[in-house]
């Protein structure tokens, strides 16, 4: 019965594994799902809707084939249909059904577009812009995307899960059509939890198997015992006749045995006595043979056994987590978060974190390559406002004067702030705090840049060092963004508009001026600091004995550009300001020249070493300002600043 059981147990151990591999191999479903996009009419860009991508649940994966570098990026769709608006492309969408819809999208026409009056994605933009932009524009290096990527030949982008909202565009170099075989593939669960149970439970009863085949041999063995070979028949027994024996033997059986005599041996023919015979079983040696030689039978049949087991132990570690059954909860219980209430109808911001860090490097790059060659040209594509004029005048002075110090840089080690415009028009505007983490000379930046439309880069337009003693005031997150104040707001302390001219009377007038006590002791200090540099003119001149030859003025004004101005969390604002200080060195009599001496500054910039009417020099203030909200109590707080000398000329 025992060999009847191993034999079941053999086949149902057979049965168990051959399932469980089979689950693995002959029966495993596909691991994805994909879909084709056709193309029917070719355009520079492929536009794919964010619906297409979401077809199906899971990570997709974008898989384009073409001949040459593929480009594909990913933004918000409204941001993308706006970068596209001159443009012919591909709009992939999903309809009602479920199915795809390829739309060829033709670019307007002047026509078109004079009857379609303002575009509300390039508000604030100039009504001609978008004809004189080329067709054939280039979407790599783009500031509008989120993230892109390039490959060449084949484009493969895993584990995408783009949010609601965005879109994908995929093209070439925006010149020729864009690649037209297009699949979008997403996982399919292919997992077999019950492969490696059974596997394992096909081992064991392979053990049990094999265990119940060695007891089954040695039960046989046993009940057997012994199987000695015994004696052939005996001859029947018959009387001697004592008569006929030789005489030496018929004497030693008829001579009695004596009592307590040892016997004696048998003696031969020559009369020497028998050596007695020893009586040895010889089955029973052969039964130890029997017993030696079955060892070994036993040990190959338990050394067949181990490889079985073995290979099913292979087997089942060989498995992947797929083939086990997968324990405990799925989808951990998510820890509470704070709620933040959105205002209604808010807008997106206009980059995420991640993007204005990578847009912040690209220009502190740009920027530092440009200061090393004093190319103008190449600081022109991402500066703008009063950076631009600074850097303008910085490379004129170092052009001349090569030990002139170069411009500082924008750190990029640590992004303490970043705070966008939530908008979904043009032009856009985003504030951040960078702070470098190896060198401490290096002051904190505050800066704004802006992105004037659709297909410009952002340039930074207002640019200061942030003073160790401000304080910061608290702002929204990145994520939810915050809005620009009008100039003219009047929750405001102090209108954006009027900011910089109050700050400019503090400065020439002191504590005469009305707008005196709206200062913090910061702002006051940076006032004093400029009074103080101009009084060191005046002490300048009268130390050369030209203090009654020549005089010395001071005017400081706003300039031409708008304040930048966005609300914080206590419905105050961060407000930019730039103002031009004016000094003035003019003779006080027709028959004295004003000479240059040992400026190297108005040598360099004016190209002269004297002037007969006097010289002009012109500072650029950069500043920015905390401004609390109408009623509060607190004052308007200096946050960070930068002087530059702008230009110097003589006058006429």
């Amino acid at each position: 019965m025992r060999f009847v059981w191993a034999v079941v147990a053999f086949v149902l151990a057979a049965a168990l594994i051959g399932a469980g591999i089979a689950q693995r191999t002959i029966f495993v479903g596909p691991d994805s799902q994909k879909t084709e996009v056709a193309i029917d009419e070719p355009a520079p860009f492929v536009l794919l809707d964010g619906d297409v991508l979401r077809i199906n649940p899971g990570a997709q994966t974008l898989i384009v084939r073409g001949d040459g570098e593929i480009f594909g990026s990913y933004g918000r769709t409204a941001d993308m249909e706006a970068w596209l608006a001159d443009s012919d492309y591909n709009h992939v969408t999903v309809d009602d059904d479920g199915d795809l819809n390829v739309e060829h999208v033709t670019a307007p026409t002047g026509e078109d577009e004079a009857q379609g009056g303002d575009d509300p994605t390039t508000e604030g933009t100039e009504g001609d812009a978008a004809e004189e932009e080329p067709t054939g524009r280039d979407p790599r290096g783009s500031d509008l995307w989120l993230d892109s990527f390039g490959e060449e030949n084949l484009l493969t982008a895993d584990n995408m899960q783009l949010p609601e909202g965005t879109s994908l565009l995929i093209a070439y170099d925006g010149t020729k059509d864009a690649p037209d075989d297009i699949v979008v593939s997403w996982p399919l669960d292919n997992s077999t939890p019950w492969a490696g149970p059974l596997m394992v439970a096909g081992g064991v009863v392979l053990l049990i198997g094999l265990i119940l085949y060695v007891l089954a041999i040695r039960h046989q063995r046993r009940g057997r015992g012994p199987r000695r070979k015994g004696p052939g028949p005996l001859p029947a027994t018959e009387p001697i006749d004592v008569a006929v024996l030789p005489p030496a033997e018929r004497a030693a059986i008829e001579q009695p045995e004596t009592d307590g005599a040892e016997p004696r041996g048998a003696q031969n023919g020559d009369g020497g006595e028998i050596e007695e015979a020893e009586i040895v079983d010889e089955d029973k040696g052969t039964e130890g043979k029997r017993s030696l030689q079955a060892s070994p039978v036993g040990r190959r049949r338990r050394m067949l056994a181990l490889p079985v087991l073995g290979l099913t132990a292979i087997l089942a570690a060989g498995c992947s987590a797929d083939s086990w059954p997968q324990l405990g909860d799925a989808s951990p219980s998510p820890s509470p978060s704070p709620t933040v209430i959105a205002p209604e109808n808010q807008k997106p911001p206009a980059v995420t974190e991640a993007q204005a860090k990578r847009i912040l490097r690209t220009i502190s790059d740009t920027v530092a390559e440009a200061d090393a060659a004093l190319d103008l040209d190449l600081a022109a594509t991402r500066l703008d406002g009063p950076a631009l004029t600074a850097r303008t005048t910085e490379y004129a002075l170092r052009t001349a004067l090569p030990d002139t110090p170069v411009p500082s840089a924008i750190p990029t080690d640590d992004f303490e702030v970043v705070l966008p415009e939530a908008t979904d028009v043009w032009p856009r505007t985003v504030l951040a705090l960078t702070k470098s983490n190896g060198d401490d000379t290096v002051p904190p930046v505050l800066l704004t840049m802006t992105q004037a439309d659709p297909w410009s880069d952002y340039k930074v337009t207002n640019m200061a060092e942030m003073s160790a003693d401000a304080e910061f005031p608290a702002v929204a997150a990145s994520w939810l963004g915050t809005s620009m104040v009008p100039a003219d707001s009047a929750f405001l302390a102090l209108p954006p508009a009027e900011l910089a001219a109050a700050f400019a009377d503090v400065v020439d007038t002191g504590e005469k001026s009305a707008s005196y006590g709206l200062f913090d002791d910061l702002s006051l200090t940076f006032a004093k600091s400029i009074n103080d540099s101009r009084q060191a003119v005046v002490q300048a001149l009268a130390d050369k004995g030209a203090s009654e030859t020549s005089a010395a003025a001071f005017d400081m004004a706003p300039t031409d550009a708008s304040p930048i101005s966005m609300t914080t969390l206590d419905s105050g604002a961060i407000v930019a300001v730039t103002l031009t200080d004016v000094e003035s060195v003019t003779p006080t009599g027709s028959d004295v020249v004003i000479r240059f001496g040992d400026n190297a500054q108005a040598k360099a910039l004016t190209g002269a070493t004297e002037s007969a009417k006097g010289i002009e020099t012109t500072y650029e203030f950069q500043l920015f300002f905390a401004v609390p909200a109408q009623g509060s109590t607190e004052q308007i707080r200096l946050l960070a600043a930068r002087q530059d000398i702008v230009s110097a000329k003589v006058i006429k």
